[in-house]
C-alpha cells in the first residue's frame, strides 16, 4: 500500500465529555449531545467560537427516532451554527469513523480545535423496529431480507468458531462475566451487576448459540472528545492523550462473501496500519477496548489484533490475561456489552475510556502503568472497522 510521507501533525485529546449509557426515557437525541458536547468543552477549558469543525457518529437517526441532518442538528443545539458540521456513519463504527475524520483534519494543519462526538437514541422505539433499524448495517439482498439478525450473523460466526477451534460455550460467558465486573466500577454503565457463566448460559436463547447475556443492549447515550494539534494541548491540560495511530478498512458488507467468518479481515488490515503507523506491537499495548457486541467478538478480536494466535481467543481469555490486572486488561469500561452500546457513540466512548486508563483517571478499574492503549470499533459484522492507538507520551 502507498505510504504518505507527506509531514502531518501531532494530534492530541484535550478534553472527554459523555453521558450516562442506558434507558434514558427523559432525555432525547438532543440532550444527550448538548450533555456530552458541554462537558467536553469544558474539560479542554475552550470557548465554542474556537471550535473550527465539528464531525458527529450517528447511525440512524432517521430509523430511530426519524431525524436524518444530524450533523447540522448538532452543531445547532451545540450553539455553533458558524462551523461546519458532518455527519459520519459507519454503522457501529460511525463514531470512531468520525474520530479518524477528525484525526486528518488536525494532522493536516487544515483545523487546530475540532469536537468529534457521537450519538444514539435507541430505547424509543419498540424493540423489534430497533433489530429492523440495526439489521440495516447488514446487506438488505442478501441477508436482512431473507431474514437475518445481527444475533444470526455472530451466532453463525461463533458456531463456525466452536467447530473450527474448539471455543466453548463457558469461554465466551466468561467475557460477559468479565465485562460486567468491570462495569461495577464505571459509573456511566447501563448494567452495574455481576452476572455468572451459569446467568450467562441459562438466559434466554437469542440465536443459538447466543443468549441474551451474550448480547449487548439497546441503550442511549452521547460522547464527545476535543482534539487539537499537540503543540497547542499544554495551553488546555496538564494531561493530554496523543493519538498515535488512526486506521479504517473495509469489507464485504455480507458475511457470505467473507474469506473466512471467524476473521474480520477489516481488522486484520486496520489493526496491520495502525501498529505500522505507531510504530509499536501487540505486544506494546497496555490496556485496549474492543468491539464485544457479542461476546465471540471479543474473542475474534484477540485474535484478529495479534493478542493471541487464530483460534487461540477462548483459551486466551480463561488463562485471565485479559482481566484487570492481567498483561492486557481489556473492555475495562465493562465493554459494549455492560456499558452499552448506543451505536453511534461507542467509538469515541471506548476512546474516552483510554483517555482515563492513561490518565490515570479510572478509578477502580485503573489499570497500573497504562500508557498505550487501543480502541478497536467494528461496523455491521466487519463490513467497516476503525482502530486508533493513543498514549500519554508524545
Amino acid at each position: 500500500m502507498f505510504e504518505n510521507t507527506r509531514p502531518r501533525r501531532d494530534v492530541a485529546i484535550i478534553g472527554t465529555g459523555c453521558t450516562k449509557f442506558g434507558e434514558l426515557w427523559d432525555k432525547s437525541l438532543r440532550d444527550l449531545v448538548v450533555e456530552a458536547g458541554v462537558k467536553a468543552v469544558e474539560d479542554a477549558g475552550i470557548y465554542g467560537k474556537e471550535l473550527q469543525l465539528v464531525v458527529g457518529g450517528n447511525m440512524s437517526g432517521g430509523l430511530f427516532i426519524g431525524q436524518e441532518h444530524t450533523g447540522a442538528l448538532f452543531a445547532d443545539y451545540l450553539g455553533l451554527n458558524h462551523v461546519p458540521s458532518i455527519r459520519a456513519e459507519a454503522a457501529c463504527a460511525s463514531s470512531s469513523v468520525a474520530l479518524r475524520i477528525g484525526y486528518i483534519a488536525v494532522a493536516s494543519g487544515l483545523y487546530d480545535y475540532v469536537a468529534i462526538g457521537g450519538a444514539e437514541k435507541m430505547t424509543d422505539v419498540y424493540g423489534p423496529h430497533a433489530t429492523t433499524a440495526l439489521a440495516s448495517a447488514m446487506d438488505q439482498e442478501t441477508e436482512a431480507y431473507c431474514g437475518s439478525t445481527f444475533p444470526g450473523v455472530y451466532a453463525l460466526m461463533a458456531k463456525r468458531h466452536m467447530h473450527e477451534y474448539g471455543t466453548t460455550r463457558e469461554q465466551m460467558a466468561k467475557v460477559a462475566v468479565k465485562n460486567h465486573e468491570n462495569a461495577l466500577h464505571n459509573p456511566i454503565a447501563h448494567f452495574q451487576r455481576k452476572i455468572t457463566v451459569e446467568d450467562v448460559i441459562s438466559s434466554q436463547l437469542v440465536a443459538d448459540p447466543l443468549r441474551l447475556l451474550d448480547c449487548s443492549p439497546i441503550s442511549d447515550g452521547a460522547a464527545a472528545v476535543i482534539l487539537a494539534p499537540a503543540d497547542l494541548a499544554k495551553k488546555h491540560t496538564d494531561s493530554p492523550v496523543y493519538i498515535k495511530a488512526s486506521a479504517q478498512a473495509s469489507d464485504s458488507l455480507s458475511l457470505f462473501s467473507r474469506r473466512d467468518i471467524c476473521t474480520l479481515d477489516a481488522t486484520l488490515f486496520a489493526a496491520k496500519h495502525a501498529y505500522e503507523q505507531a510504530k509499536l506491537t501487540p505486544k506494546d499495548i497496555h490496556v485496549a477496548e474492543v468491539h464485544d457486541c457479542f461476546t465471540i467478538s471479543e474473542l475474534i478480536a484477540y485474535e484478529d489484533l495479534g493478542l493471541c494466535k487464530k483460534g487461540e481467543g477462548g483459551k486466551f481469555m480463561e488463562s485471565g490475561q485479559t482481566l484487570l490486572g492481567g498483561n492486557i486488561p481489556i473492555n475495562t469500561s465493562g465493554g459494549l456489552k455492560a456499558k452499552g452500546h448506543p451505536v453511534g457513540a461507542t467509538g469515541v466512548a471506548q476512546v474516552i475510556e483510554l483517555v482515563q486508563q492513561l490518565t490515570g483517571k479510572a478509578g477502580k478499574r485503573q489499570v497500573s502503568g497504562a500508557e498505550i492503549g487501543l480502541a478497536h470499533n467494528v461496523g455491521g459484522s466487519g463490513a467497516t472497522v476503525a482502530i486508533h492507538i493513543l498514549s500519554n507520551k508524545i
